[in-house]
């Protein structure tokens, strides 16, 4: 039996308090000690799953009080990963960082760097990687049924309105608050691409842009905020549209809870007529990409694309792997094979996984990264993780390159680390 775990959280935001819902579900396993964030309802949430965990306002007070954990896990906003992770590091902690590590090279080997002169054990949420989906286009491939793979298509269908709640109102909206979209949403996909195919990103060409979230598409009469607009029941868009079904239907969970700290209808439109989840979406501060598609030729001259896109309904990522034998074609549940020496075609379950959203686990990604990081820590064997050092490092520099590439208008080499 496994030695239980004990787990200091930093970032008691949406995904840090999903991931101490894992530890509370999981007593035998894990224990959560200790939660620092400087909002007292965010740590209060958490320590309601987690009793006895002890409270702290910032990470720095709880490196200092010394509290003993096995392990601390970093989920705060993009921009604040570093510190925390170097110092944590250094200090012996077992490391799980939410994606991206940093919005820079030069930081996310900072803290790259750290880790490995400490030789703590260390997990990127790239939580694509654990999902049961992932497991099997991972056997397809593995098994032989394809050939070699000789080229990828991969869709993010991010979702129109998961696109106007996260990135044209929420935290993600402004590259100088966060991080550039292909970073903060999408390096879970050129991740999973080269996790799939076992190949690294080597070069990559982009093209993308802010197409519709901009103030020259507002339509004739909007307003400031959709609560007082005249033309908001003809916005797909619409805040009230958005948030109160869903109040409604599942109650005060993601994304409502990101809106208002408040459980009722009340404190919602509350929260629509004073805070930034009730702005028009073309009159805001966003500056992120709605659209891109990245090419990528990736070692052993393997091609791949992929396509980041707001404008879709919110689901799965869709995938097509072409192989020298025979081509899968996937949409986050099931998988189509079709075996080109035999003519066959097999379709492939996945079995229940839930939604794609932060809401529903991401398809058994999020308990499936907890489950594996857990166990890596209680038995020491770092195998068990499947986003360690070089590999989380290589996709978050094909992203940084692709960035590059999409600004300068050419193609750009991916340093081999």
């Amino acid at each position: 039996m496994e030695q239980q775990v004990t787990v200091a959280l930093v970032g008691a935001g949406n995904r840090g308090q999903t991931y101490a819902r894992w530890v509370a579900d999981h007593p035998q396993r894990a224990r959560l000690v200790a939660v620092a964030d400087p909002r007292p309802h965010q740590r209060g949430l958490v320590v309601a799953d987690n009793p006895g965990a002890a409270q702290f306002t910032d990470w720095e007070e709880l490196l200092g009080a010394g509290v003993e954990a096995d392990a601390v896990m970093i989920a705060t906003q993009d921009r604040m990963h570093v510190a925390p992770a170097v110092a944590f590091a250094r200090a012996g902690h077992h490391l799980l960082v939410e994606k991206p590590l940093a919005p820079t090279e030069a930081e996310c080997r900072e803290i790259v760097d750290a880790v490995r002169a400490t030789g703590v054990l260390f997990a990127v949420c790239h939580v694509l990687r654990y999902t049961p989906y992932t497991d099997l286009v991972k056997r397809v491939v593995d098994g032989g049924v394809l050939g070699e793979i000789v080229s990828v298509q991969h869709l993010e269908p991010v979702g129109w309105w998961h696109y106007a709640h996260s990135y044209v109102r929420g935290p993600w909206r402004r590259e100088d608050l966060a991080a550039p979209m292909l970073l903060a949403k999408s390096s879970h996909d050129l991740d999973w691409i080269s996790y799939v195919t076992g190949r690294r990103i080597a070069q990559v060409a982009s093209f993308g842009g802010l197409r519709h979230f901009r103030p020259d598409q507002r339509p004739a009469g909007a307003t400031e905020r959709c609560l007082d607009c005249p033309v908001e029941a003809d916005c797909p868009y619409s805040a009230p549209k958005l948030y109160l079904p869903r109040l409604r239907e599942r109650g005060a969970v993601w994304p409502v809870s990101v809106v208002t700290d408040g459980t009722d209808e009340a404190a919602l439109l509350d929260a629509l007529r004073t805070g930034p989840y009730g702005r028009c979406v073309y009159s805001g501060d966003n500056d992120v990409v709605d659209h891109q598609v990245v090419a990528m030729e990736l070692t052993g001259g393997v091609t791949a694309t992929f396509t980041m896109t707001a404008f879709t309904e919110q689901t799965h990522r869709q995938t097509q792997l072409f192989g020298t034998h025979g081509m899968l074609s996937g949409d986050g549940e099931r998988v189509r094979v079709h075996d080109f020496r035999t003519d066959r075609i097999e379709v492939l379950e996945t079995g229940p996984v839930g939604g794609s959203t932060a809401a529903d686990d991401h398809g058994g990604g999020d308990s499936g990264l907890m489950d594996a990081f857990i166990r890596a820590v209680a038995t020491g064997d770092g195998g068990h993780i499947r986003s360690g050092l070089d590999q989380s490092l290589a996709s978050h520099l094909a992203v940084f390159a692709a960035e590059a590439a999409r600004h300068t208008g050419t193609v750009v080499t991916v340093p081999a680390q």
